[in-house]
């Protein structure tokens, strides 16, 4: 990491005003800070069933919820494991963490039994709520498990019973702004996967940033109908999906899993609004030959994160949806995760250029470090992007180290990205400097992948590292140097990884050499390995 910033260099700042941000709230009643307004209002569709939630079943369930979990030993600063696909009982178990002083670490319920313990463990969980067919991922934590779904494992909770208790056994909880709410796992810029530290004030300042105001950078409101596709237990979604829409009084679609014909048709039937996206889904739509037989002209935003999105792809959706506006946002699970956001998506819209990924959210500052001198850019030159705010984390749990590598001495947060200011104000991302790998909007991190790898008594060393694929963004592939006289092939170190990992840190190809490149400190010369691959020629 450069040296801190000078204090007189350029800081960027939003073409939006700033704006006056009750951060003094929780989140919830942040969220529902406007209930009154919208208690009648449809709030969580489950598109599989059509089973609709007012915004008064929700606020009074919650309640509910939260009661029935502080009986079950969750109390304020207790972390409350969420192992679950999208569902209504996803947004009811947060909300009612949030109101106990609770902390929600979100898991992805594809990851392997060993990948559940290992946050499970870190983050301190001490209940889970996951679906039957996942509770032998969570049966040795020897905490309460409670299941959405049936038929009940034996000791197991129903989440009826959760809900069924009464709200007004719920205690009152003093919560402190800065508490955190909510430990999703990321690997920042560099090595194994961490639990990021999302307070109440950093929530409700992200959310804030994106949907209040005059002029609101997101403008959704109360008569849209909000897609919710993308994963809760991804930052994405949870964030600018679920807390934006509650916010603003919104209807939650939410769709359990991805299916290309079942989305479009849920798009026609509910007159859906507002479409958050990431690329691999825009893939499958402007490919599929179904999406002309359907009506999406109730479609008015598509928003698109996770990953880049290309222009020649953003024009080929525009072709099947022209009524709508399109536009990138820029996130990272650290800074809160929205950084960036396109203004086409404003109340008061401004024009964008095709690649930006907007402008810097409002109430923060955003600065260019050249990762060499560590002095700060003027515009239209790349460096490292670094942001500032009341909404970045709190820092890593239990690793304070990570977090003064990430979040400097003057409290500016170190992406690991490299992007450009153009004259507009607009940022555009070039480059990494990070090591993470996105797969399909997924994170992967080499270091957990080369772990693995060196831990076969065939493999003496080992480099991870991203190969482009069209589909899924970034693929992880391995470099090996086999153990003396060990003849392993890449089908079986292939087979070897994917009993361990969740099925995006599956490697895709490996390539056998006869030594790693390193630097004299021993740091893996990871540009010279991808420098390779795009070469074409891996091999040395």
């Amino acid at each position: 990491m450069g040296p801190n910033l000078p204090s007189d260099a350029t800081i960027f700042r939003s073409k939006l005003p700033d704006i006056e941000i009750p951060d003094h709230l929780p989140l919830h009643a942040y969220c529902f800070q406007h209930l009154a307004a919208h208690r009648d209002r449809p709030c969580l569709i489950d598109s599989a069933t059509g089973t609709t939630l007012t915004y008064a079943d929700v606020d009074l369930l919650s309640r509910r919820a939260a009661a029935g979990l502080h009986s079950l030993g969750l109390r304020p600063g207790g972390v409350l494991m969420l192992l679950l696909p999208n569902c209504q009982a996803f947004a009811l178990a947060f909300l009612a963490a949030s109101r106990l002083g609770a902390i929600v670490t979100t898991a992805n319920p594809f990851h392997t039994p060993a990948e559940v313990a290992k946050q499970a463990a870190a983050s301190a969980a001490r209940v889970v709520l996951t679906e039957c067919c996942h509770v032998p991922k969570v049966a040795d934590l020897n905490i309460p498990i409670i299941c959405v779904d049936g038929p009940l494992p034996d000791g197991c909770i129903p989440f009826s019973d959760v809900l069924s208790a009464d709200e007004a056994a719920a205690p009152e909880v003093e919560i402190d702004p800065d508490a955190v709410v909510a430990l999703p796992y990321s690997s920042g810029t560099t090595g194994l996967p961490k639990g990021v530290m999302l307070t109440h004030r950093g929530l409700v300042t992200s959310v804030a940033q994106q949907v209040d105001g005059d002029n609101p950078n997101l403008y959704f409101h109360e008569e849209d109908v909000i897609l919710c596709v993308l994963p809760l237990f991804h930052i994405y979604s949870l964030n600018s999906v679920l807390l934006c829409g509650l916010r603003v009084g919104a209807a939650l679609l939410i769709m359990r899993k991805f299916d290309v014909a079942v989305l479009m048709e849920l798009v026609e039937r509910y007159k859906v609004t507002i479409a958050p996206f990431v690329p691999p889904i825009v893939v499958e739509m402007v490919k599929s030959p179904a999406v002309d037989r359907y009506d999406l002209s109730s479609i008015r935003t598509v928003m698109s994160g996770a990953a880049p999105m290309g222009k020649e792809l953003q024009d080929k959706l525009m072709a099947k949806i022209p009524n709508a506006k399109l536009g990138q946002g820029y996130g990272m699970t650290e800074a809160g995760p929205v950084l960036s956001m396109c203004l086409a998506f404003a109340k008061e819209p401004f024009d964008v250029k095709s690649g930006s990924c907007g402008t810097v959210v409002r109430n923060a500052e955003l600065k260019i470090l050249d990762p060499e001198t560590g002095l700060s850019l003027p515009r239209n030159q790349p460096g490292e992007i670094c942001i500032r705010g009341k909404q970045i984390m709190k820092g890593y749990l239990n690793n304070p180290e990570a977090t003064e590598r990430t979040i400097d001495k003057e409290g500016w947060l170190h992406t690991g990205d490299i992007g450009y200011v153009d004259d507009d104000e607009e940022i555009f991302i070039v480059d990494r400097l990070k090591e993470l790998i996105k797969y399909k909007g997924f994170q992967v991190a080499p270091a957990e992948l080369e772990a693995m790898l060196i831990a076969h008594p065939n493999i003496a060393d080992s480099a991870v590292v991203s190969m482009k694929d069209d589909l899924c963004g970034e693929l992880p592939v391995a470099f090996v140097v086999r153990s003396g006289g060990s003849e392993i092939t890449e089908d079986e170190i292939k087979r070897y990884i994917s009993k361990q990992v969740v099925f995006y840190k599956r490697i895709h190809k490996v390539f056998f050499v006869e030594a790693i490149p390193k630097a004299a400190s021993g740091k893996i010369l990871r540009k010279d390995l991808r420098a390779k691959l795009a070469a074409g020629c891996p091999l040395p």
